[in-house]
């Protein structure tokens, strides 16, 4: 981060317990356990003009991955818990659109943060560092003597809206972020969506939905990915029918090695992969329905080259080949890194909170979490402990370490009372279990045996994988 330069007009210098970099998702989710657990002060600098981060730049159609009840900040629902009666996600509990979770997060912002004079907002605004942020309407500066500064940007959450393709395109030629699919205007002789990611699966399932035959979209996989089926992700129990037919019974954690516990979480309805006959080598977090995985088999033109390199007047240039293309046709960048993985840096380190996740691809539960820590821990030590960051997967391989890192803080986290007890009345925790009958810890005696067993064989397993990695 940069001082301010040279010709900005100095400004008054504010003061705050904390200073929030970052109104998204996840600095709306921490700010909202600071205003319910403490009494601090908070100044948040944001560069966009609402609260909301990526969202107030994503495509119009794209929804929530996850169930509305386990997303936004803790004490504020989002949506009305509802079960979608129509679409792909027909029979599940509703997805908040991008339109809903923006206005949500204003409302939140106009209706109990700003309200409760305990909160400043500064929208337009960019951060410099060392306490100095810059409207990028006035060039004004302004500084914060802040007692933290909590970093909410660090993961880095980008969409395709957010910069040009990565790779070049032909002036002829037409390739446009999915957020312009809505701005078609005129058929195309064809589609051609580049990525294989949940924005890339977005892309297909909007132009099936919207009268395109599965014949006219070519969809260009670097890789293929697991997916998380999202029956499996509800408040509550959802019917047989919705969820991927169960060929087995095996418990994955007897799995013989890495690839014979693929194979039982998705006999068990756990992971879905797009085509039967090709092995993933991706896992994002991404979720579907069965119905979205039956419109996505429909594609059948599915080049797998590697990534693309250059789209030329005539060809779309691979890492491993090309395939023919035409200026008629619509070229749909799904590439950004929505969920990159980033290195994993301390939580807590004197002044400086970098919010990251610590409970695998639940980011703004992970904020919250955080900051009911920061609000009832006092030594820094024992806080990282609790808060060590699970890095976003990016590979199938991922699902073990990632698995292994949530399990391992979970462990930890059932051991302290005042963890549990938050941890079950957070709506967006839909994993912590209340206590059973006769039980003094909540959850403790069954969660932790369960998960120790678990952690300590996702571990071998994932030691018996690197082995043979460096053996290769």
């Amino acid at each position: 981060m940069n001082q301010p330069e040279a010709g900005h007009l100095e400004a008054e210098c504010l003061e705050a317990d904390y200073l929030v970099v970052g109104a998204g998702a996840m600095g709306m989710a921490f700010t909202d356990v600071l205003m319910t657990e403490t009494n601090a002060t908070v100044i948040m600098v944001d560069r966009n003009h609402k609260p909301g981060g990526h969202w107030t730049t994503a495509y119009p159609f794209v929804r929530l991955h996850q169930p509305s009840a386990f997303y936004g900040v803790n004490s504020k629902p989002l949506g009305e818990n509802k079960i979608d009666q129509v679409g792909f996600n027909k029979g599940l509990y509703e997805l908040a659109s991008a339109q809903e979770v923006v206005s949500y997060f204003e409302q939140v912002m106009r209706e109990q943060f700003l309200p409760s004079g305990r909160v400043r907002y500064f929208p337009m605004s960019d951060y410099e560092g060392d306490g100095h942020f810059v409207s990028c309407i006035s060039g004004e500066v302004t500084k914060v003597k802040a007692g933290k500064i909590v970093d909410s940007t660090y993961m880095n959450v980008t969409v395709p809206s957010m910069r040009p393709p990565p790779f070049p395109v032909a002036d002829s030629m037409t390739c446009l972020p999915l957020n312009d699919l809505v701005k078609v205007t005129t058929p195309k002789e064809g589609y051609v969506v580049i990525g294989a990611g949940k924005t890339g699966m977005d892309a297909c399932l909007f132009l099936l939905a919207n009268g395109a035959s599965a014949d006219d979209i070519c969809w260009i996989m670097s890789r293929d990915s697991w997916i998380l089926n999202r029956a499996n992700l509800q408040p509550e129990l959802i019917t047989e029918e919705l969820a991927s037919p169960r060929t087995g019974e095996r418990n994955q954690w007897d799995a013989k090695d890495t690839n014979d516990l693929f194979d039982i979480l998705e006999s068990s309805g756990q992971l879905l992969r797009i085509d039967p006959d090709v092995k993933p080598t991706m896992y994002r977090c991404a979720t579907v329905t069965m119905a979205e995985i039956e419109a996505l088999r429909s594609i059948k033109n599915v080049v797998r080259m590697g990534h693309v390199t250059e789209i030329t007047n005539s060809e779309i240039t691979l890492e491993e080949g090309s395939i023919p293309t035409t200026a008629n046709v619509l070229h749909i960048d799904c590439t950004a890194d929505a969920l990159a993985t980033r290195p994993s840096v301390p939580v807590f380190s004197g002044n400086q909170l970098t919010l990251q996740t610590v409970r695998t691809c639940q980011q703004v539960f992970s904020a919250a979490f955080i900051a009911f820590v920061e609000a009832t821990i006092e030594e820094e030590d024992e806080k990282n402990r609790l808060c060590t960051p699970v890095p976003h997967p990016d590979s199938d391989i991922d699902w073990l370490r990632t698995t292994l890192g949530t399990m391992q803080n979970g462990g930890i986290w059932a051991s302290v009372p005042k963890l549990q007890q938050w941890l079950m009345k957070s709506r967006l925790d839909p994993f912590t279990q209340p206590p059973k009958e006769g039980e003094s810890t909540p959850g403790f005696a069954e969660n932790v045996g369960d998960m120790l067993k678990g952690a300590i064989r996702v571990n071998e397993l994932y030691t018996q994988w690197l082995g043979k990695q460096e053996q290769a």
